[in-house]
């Protein structure tokens, strides 16, 4: 898939000639870890049967994501047996744990290959969620990666509230810890890109593991913020389809992956034309729908009913679309509205094989328009034309 002027995905925006900085000489890839199996079903009223979990899971698989988080094992039975049937088709999947041995034993009878590990870090979930101190926090850290790592699993550590933990203590913990991939999780969505900048600037100061970030929506700033780490210097966005997840949800996948493409000189493994499929599976299945002008998979992402717009688009997609639609699997949709024009209408008809002069578009629009800011579909168009 290529976008208007038969640029690849790689040249999605041309660097200086829109918004693309320039942040790295060299192009990087974007390891792309979606949670919508986990973080996602925790928003509140959802719940993936086993058959929907395995779906969405292998569409994402399909569609390029590098990890999935498969589910959280030690929850319940039923999380178990899907995470583990999950686990035996797709192998590049992780499973969640917290630092301690019974969560670890459940991904290690999963079958995972990967376990993410998660503590919190903030001094006031260790005061008031755990009850521990720095020390005891630290010591379980130390004793769940070595015991993980001893059943030959791959491990991923989170210290969770990590946005609100201190960082001399966050610097004793992650140069201590014999891991590949250490993700910061701003969980309760309280950064901004510019402190998101310089957090994850800070941490590259002491340590070359690969960093992970996951940043919630609280403030409306997860994709921003996604995209800041990656600015920044991190290698791995952690996301859901559709941004969904507790209370305000997480970065979107597609939001992600689009803005990597738009505004940093990186890359991902993301089939990008598998995305809209995707995002519907997962709102029918969550039951959760886009709001309808949310940025790439909303319904009205790529609708226009603006006479003026129209006419642009009409004559050259570019004037009003940064995006070409067909890249996620979308489609462009001319909508008649009351801010409609002539050249709305006639491109509707004569897409249909309809053709009719300027005095009878006028009439058509005339009569479109006195319907009461009504959005006119095409059925309703043609009873129109037909009665016109």
């Amino acid at each position: 898939m290529y976008f208007y002027d038969g640029r690849s995905y790689g040249d999605f925006f041309n660097m200086g000639e829109y918004s693309r900085m320039g942040y790295e000489p060299v192009r990087k890839k974007i390891s792309i870890f979606d949670t919508t199996l986990r973080d996602g079903e925790q928003t509140p009223g959802v719940s993936f049967s086993m058959q929907e979990k395995y779906e969405i899971a292998m569409k994402l698989n399909n569609a390029g994501v590098n990890i999935i988080e498969a589910g959280f094992p030690a929850v319940s039975i039923d999380e178990f047996k899907t995470v583990k049937h999950i686990n035996y088709d797709i192998e590049n999947t992780c499973s969640l744990a917290r630092c301690n041995k019974n969560d670890i034993d459940r991904v290690i009878e999963s079958n995972s290959r990967i376990i993410h590990l998660f503590i919190a870090t903030s001094d006031i979930h260790m005061q008031y969620k755990l009850k521990m101190s720095r020390d005891q926090v630290f010591d379980k850290i130390i004793e769940s990666v070595e015991y993980a790592k001893s059943h030959g699993l791959k491990v991923i550590f989170s210290p969770e509230d990590a946005t609100r933990s201190d960082m001399d203590f966050m610097k004793k913990i992650i140069t201590s810890i014999d891991v590949e991939t250490v993700n910061f999780p701003d969980t309760i969505g309280i950064m901004n890109p510019m402190s998101m900048y310089y957090f994850i600037k800070k941490i590259k100061e002491f340590t070359d593991k690969k960093i992970s970030v996951h940043c919630h929506n609280d403030f409306g700033m997860a994709t921003a913020n996604t995209l800041a780490g990656i600015m920044a210097g991190a290698e791995e966005a952690q996301v859901t389809i559709n941004g969904i997840g507790e209370r305000a949800g997480n970065a979107s996948l597609e939001e992600v992956v689009s803005s990597i493409y738009g505004f940093s000189d990186s890359y991902t493994d993301i089939k990008m034309e598998k995305l809209y499929d995707l995002s519907r599976y997962v709102s029918s299945a969550s039951g959760i729908i886009p709001q309808k002008n949310k940025a790439i998979t909303g319904e009205n992402a790529f609708s226009h009913e603006a006479g003026i717009h129209v006419q642009g688009i009409i004559n050259n997609p570019k004037t009003y679309e940064a995006i070409n639609p067909e890249i996620f699997g979308a489609r462009r949709k001319i909508v008649i509205g009351k801010h409609s024009g002539k050249a709305a209408v006639k491109y509707i008809l004569e897409n249909k094989g309809i053709y009719k002069t300027d005095d009878e578009i006028n009439n058509i629009l005339t009569i479109i328009k006195n319907e009461n800011n009504k959005t006119i579909d095409d059925e309703y168009l043609l009873q129109v034309v037909k009665n016109e």
